[in-house]
């Protein structure tokens, strides 16, 4: 078995294969159906918003529940709050992420603070009409239309900016892992509705997080939080420069031989984050359409060197 997770082996091979077009394929590919599922998913998390969100002032942190504390505090709206917001987020990730990562925020971006102000008269005529006895059933509505929205955009490959942004930027440039970055940047968000909205409220919010995520791993494809991939693939070279260079992750590769042929050949085997299965999937597929996959849950990652780069640790 041999290892290969370093950056400087890589990078002195001589591969010529174009990256970048292999990743507009990538992103052209399904263009229309992943379009519309992008626009309904938006749309419902907009309505949602409105709906269930903003009349409840349930803070489930990110850019839309600053805007709630904001609204309480000076009156401000909150489509504009994240409309603003959103630009200053995207042109940041621009100069500090790069063109390909501002990309895949661009359009949900500008498409959410949009949404936000169109449904906001139809959640205002239904409102009346979602009058419930308890609270906890609104907090469950909520949470399922929260984690079913955001499952749907994920699913596409795209995201509607906000906290994803700024988890990416302090992952760069703070070292921190991902996910421990999107919780302290929605943590802290809680926190200030917790003192502006009070206990309930605050709890309810909870409430609506856990539902949603377990729906958004459910929806995505499970509910690990990574997957492990075992590739056979005559591009060994190619598909291992994506792995270590674009998603600086590691990949071990095992010698292995053919059972029925008794051909020798060799097998990758990567840890890949949810979030980042469909790119990761279709882009070895572009790389190399007869690759072979494996692909199994992963519920933990211990070890291992680069760990410092995966961002699901």
């Amino acid at each position: 078995m041999r290892n290969f997770d370093t950056m400087s082996m890589v990078k002195n091979m001589d591969i010529n294969f174009d990256l970048r077009n292999i990743k507009e394929a990538v992103t052209k590919k399904n263009f229309y159906i992943r379009s519309l599922s992008l626009i309904f998913g938006v749309c419902l998390l907009a309505l949602n918003y409105n709906l269930f969100l903003v009349p409840n002032h349930f803070v489930i942190g990110g850019t839309s529940g600053l805007a709630l504390i904001l609204q309480k505090l000076f009156s401000l709206e909150p489509a504009i709050f994240i409309g603003l917001s959103s630009v200053v987020l995207v042109i940041l990730a621009f100069f500090l992420l790069g063109w390909d990562e501002a990309k895949r925020c661009l359009i949900g971006s500008i498409m959410y603070p949009v949404f936000i102000t169109i449904t906001k008269p139809i959640a205002t005529l239904l409102v009346p009409h979602f009058v419930f006895d308890s609270s906890l059933i609104v907090t469950l509505i909520a949470g399922i239309l929260y984690g079913v929205s955001n499952g749907l955009i994920y699913k596409t490959g795209f995201n509607t900016g906000g906290s994803d942004i700024l988890m990416k930027i302090i992952n760069k440039y703070g070292r921190m892992p991902e996910g421990k970055a999107i919780f302290f940047v929605n943590l802290l968000i809680m926190i200030g509705g917790l003192m502006v909205f009070g206990v309930n409220n605050f709890v309810y919010s909870l409430i609506i997080l856990y539902l949603s995520t377990v729906l958004i791993d459910r929806i995505l494809i499970g509910i690990s939080s990574s997957k492990l991939f075992l590739i056979y693939t005559k591009e060994e070279e190619k598909v291992k420069t994506f792995i270590m260079n674009e998603l600086n992750s590691g990949v071990t590769i095992f010698d292995a031989k053919g059972g029925y042929s008794g051909e020798k050949s060799h097998v990758l085997m990567c840890v890949v984050p949810n979030k980042d299965y469909y790119y990761f999937k279709e882009t070895v597929l572009e790389i190399d359409k007869n690759a072979f996959f494996v692909i199994n849950d992963c519920y933990e990652v211990t070890g291992g060197k680069l760990r410092r780069n995966l961002p699901f640790n």
